[in-house]
């Protein structure tokens, strides 16, 4: 299980407990990095600036607004996630060369620039469905979250 810190932004009871909902800011190691000035990720990581991410769980333990607090996220869904949006792409790509080069070139008597056309086609509807599955997934994973530990009020 992954772990990270997050800071209540709200707190609503219920029949089952507590409703919270989590504000966590995502971070690179970029700061620390000694090539960071030359390194595309920390160029981009500047550039684009950090991530705010949500999260809403359920919870017996009793929370405030504020709060800092550990949560836990399930590794198999992160990974999950992150081989859709790597491996679908890739594989829509290969296919889509792999059927343009024995069936599409033959049959219409096309060279290099109709496989690359068909692989590019097969790369945006494999990014589509990337998409549409990963929203699925973080969906998914974010309904996981569990609450580890409450660490305490925020420094102000």
């Amino acid at each position: 299980m992954m772990t990270a810190l997050a800071t209540v932004s709200d707190v609503k009871e219920s029949a089952a407990g507590f409703e919270v909902e989590l504000n966590c800011e995502q971070q690179t190691s970029c700061n620390s990095c000694s090539s960071q000035k030359s390194c595309g990720t920390g160029i981009v990581s500047k550039a684009v600036g950090s991530k705010s991410l949500h999260w809403h769980l359920v919870t017996s333990k009793a929370v405030k607004k504020g709060q800092v607090v550990e949560i836990g996220l399930p590794e198999k869904s992160l990974l999950q996630s992150a081989a859709v949006v790597y491996l679908i792409p890739l594989f829509a790509l290969i296919i889509g060369a792999t059927l343009a080069q024995w069936a599409l070139v033959p049959w219409l008597g096309g060279g290099e620039g109709l496989v690359i056309l068909c692989s590019a086609i097969f790369v945006a509807a494999g990014i589509y469905l990337a998409k549409v599955l990963a929203v699925k997934f973080e969906d998914l994973s974010s309904r996981q979250v569990t609450l580890l530990r409450i660490l305490g009020e925020p420094i102000s």
